[in-house]
């Protein structure tokens, strides 16, 4: 090979623009014994190149799998588990549905009514921390109305 054919080549190699057949060249000329004593510092570049495409590696991978959680299966469970529950609960014989008094229906809706209530206190209490935002909202309209002026004057002005 002509030397100056070498050196273009590897100008193009630098640049990042020679193609396969190209370098298969390079590698060829640098592989030999005899190389221009001013580009042997490129002969164990390209000496690493071939003896590394022919290294294989032979290592055993254990694939070891990794054993995850199903979390859905833990939802069917507690869904079962709550259905028995219910299944068990409710009365068998129809004789049983109807042995409480006046005095304990009446008790027990009581003491629904206020759970309700004490419910229905906290939830109002969580939407008066959060009634600052309407006040916010009522700006960002004001604003907004400022901003459509201002580009009407812009437009009146401009023209």
């Amino acid at each position: 090979m002509v030397l100056t054919n070498i050196e273009e080549l590897l100008e193009k190699y630098e640049n990042g623009e020679t193609t396969l057949k190209e370098e298969q060249q390079l590698k060829h000329y640098f592989t030999q014994e005899t190389v221009a004593p001013h580009l042997e510092m490129y002969k164990p570049m390209f000496a690493y190149f071939l003896v590394n495409q022919q290294e294989q590696f032979t290592k055993d991978v254990s694939l070891k799998t990794k054993r995850t959680f199903n979390y859905k299966w833990l939802s069917v469970a507690a869904v079962a588990v709550l259905m028995v529950g219910f299944y068990f609960n409710i009365p068998i014989n129809q004789e049983d549905l109807g042995t409480y008094t006046e005095g304990e229906t009446e008790l027990a809706f009581n003491e629904v009514t206020k759970s309700l209530a004490m419910i229905s206190n906290h939830f109002n209490k969580g939407t008066n921390a959060i009634s600052y935002l309407d006040e916010m909202n009522k700006g960002k309209s004001a604003l907004g109305y400022l901003n459509e002026i201002e580009n009407t004057r812009k437009i009146i002005f401009k023209n």
